[in-house]
């Protein structure tokens, strides 16, 4: 048996599922809406603490919420490994934890404490069994993760300062697909208004525009710019896109509104500037504004930029044969439809990253569940890919 199967070996028989899910239970009862995870992050301190882990509380700009952060050495140059996860929950009602058979249920069951769970479990077995070969484990769970209510500025912030890994692994629920490529996200508020007070409408004013009809000239000019949008298209996450989802004016039906406004979403593929789709909606808006002599506000929230992964990286290796190790199969090339901190960690670091997580279901609901058996099954593949990819430096 090879010094490296020694360790897989050895790791395997380290992570304990009991553990595991009693992790995860711990994490799901403390309710925390993003913005407002002070107190799960502090009981996941006291966890690793309890655990004999050193921990780490940046702020990260969010005092309200520090940040928690583990480091395992191995006491041997090599690369390091991150396990990134955040412990916000979307704004619903609290669902307290369950268990029901392979099942646990509760706030943040799916997205994404269940995964947390797994990823501690990995760090938790890779330092019982002395099983990381060189290099280190950088464990790190955060806030502001969900929008609208957060814009992953805190994450943002602690990438640049400094805590990020040579590659990382985040074990939000995504389990079908590798990922390697996936659109930039921002949402977007538009405003109309026009400068006399809301009136009946037979007393409206000839002079002033409508705002309901401005707006949907807008909701118009929006659709010629999906149309050429949806010329852009990348092979696995699809075509760049604007989207409106809301569209609001008026108290009541026979009242002339002031004001009128929409909200949606702009998604962009890679290789795009951020800033110049922020800039090409904006200039797009000054024109309305110009030939409808209404007054046009947007707010417009950057949520995460567009992401890559090289599928030549080690680090896609090194998962790839952990992974198979269990299924017998590689995990299929995908794009990610949606935004997650992976998306942070290239546009700001370049950091190769891979979003894997356990299967479950309900996220951003009240129903969220999550299969203790994959969570025990993703922690092994997180431990197996520290493994082989934290190999001495030559």
């Amino acid at each position: 048996m090879t010094d490296q199967a020694q360790l897989l070996e050895a790791v395997r028989g380290k992570i304990d599922p009991a553990r595991l899910v009693q992790t995860a239970i711990q994490l799901i009862e403390v309710p925390s809406p993003t913005g407002q995870a002070g107190a799960v992050s502090d009981r996941l301190a006291e966890l690793l603490t309890a655990d004999g882990f050193k921990v780490e509380r940046p702020s990260g700009g969010h005092p309200d919420s520090p940040a928690v952060v583990v480091r395992h050495e191995s006491g041997k140059p090599g690369p390091t490994l991150q396990f990134d996860g955040h412990l916000d929950t979307v704004h619903l009602p609290f669902v307290p934890p369950r268990v029901d058979g392979d099942l646990i249920h509760g706030s943040g069951a799916s997205d994404m404490k269940g995964g947390v769970a797994a990823a501690i479990e990995a760090l938790r077995a890779l330092r019982d069994a002395r099983a990381l070969p060189a290099g280190s484990i950088l464990f790190m769970a955060h806030d502001l993760h969900e929008a609208p209510w957060g814009d992953g500025r805190q994450l943002d912030q602690l990438i640049r300062e400094g805590l990020v890994g040579d590659a990382v692994l985040i074990p939000e629920p995504f389990t079908d697909l590798l990922a390697i490529t996936g659109r930039g996200s921002a949402t977007w508020k538009v405003t109309l208004r026009r400068s006399g007070a809301p009136v009946h409408e037979v007393h409206r004013p000839a002079d002033e525009p409508s705002v309901i009809a401005v707006g949907a000239e807008l909701v118009s000019r929006l659709g010629r710019l999906q149309e050429q949008l949806s010329l852009e298209t990348d092979p696995y996450c699809g075509a760049a896109s604007v989207f409106i989802g809301q569209f609001h004016s008026g108290e009541i039906y026979n009242q002339y509104p002031q004001e009128c406004w929409l909200q949606g979403t702009r998604r962009w593929l890679p290789g795009t500037e951020a800033g110049k789709v922020e800039q090409s909606f904006r200039d797009l808006l000054q024109e309305l504004a110009r030939d409808t002599q209404v007054q046009v506000e947007c707010d417009w929230m950057m949520i995460r930029d567009a992401f890559q992964l090289d599928p030549r990286d080690r680090l896609v290796d090194a998962f790839q044969a952990s992974f198979a190790a269990g299924s017998g199969t590689n995990l299929p090339i995908g794009g990610k439809k949606f935004v997650d901190d992976g998306n942070s960690f290239w546009a700001i670091g370049q950091v190769p990253s891979i979003t894997h997580g356990p299967r479950s279901g309900g996220a951003h609901t009240v129903e969220e569940w999550v299969s203790i058996q994959d969570l025990v099954r993703v922690a092994e593949v997180y431990a197996a890919t520290a493994i082989r990819y934290c190999q001495p430096q030559s």
